[in-house]
């Protein structure tokens, strides 16, 4: 005979994550995650932008978690990473656009106006 178990249904996830959240947010566990390491050995990740030339699409959620995942285990192992998002190159597509609807690459250079 099978045994049956009683459904339970008080699990709210959405209002589970947002008191995890706030809970983090109120012990500042990021901020601490790095000021307890200050003088350990410094992990630098330098993360590109995500859509440097092009529309963002799925692909760039999947890079950013792989990302993360790398600078949390290295926080895990005891290295000082602070994190810092992206080179300045969100101006960049719109530089392309000019360059191909404007001038010849010849012409002009996004080089030149930096």
């Amino acid at each position: 005979m099978a045994v049956k178990y009683k459904e339970f249904s008080g699990l709210n996830l959405p209002l589970f994550e947002q008191e995890i959240l706030a809970k983090w947010a109120d012990i500042q566990a990021f901020e601490k995650s790095v000021s307890l390491r200050e003088g350990a050995t410094p992990f630098v990740f330098y993360e590109g932008p995500p859509s440097a030339n092009g529309m963002p699409g799925i692909h760039h959620v999947i890079s950013r978690t792989l990302k993360d995942l790398v600078c949390r285990y290295k926080t895990m192992k005891g290295f000082q990473v602070k994190r810092k998002g992206g080179w300045d190159t969100h101006g960049l597509p719109i530089e392309l656009g000019v360059e191909k609807n404007w001038a010849s690459p010849k012409r002009i250079s996004g080089r030149r106006y930096r």
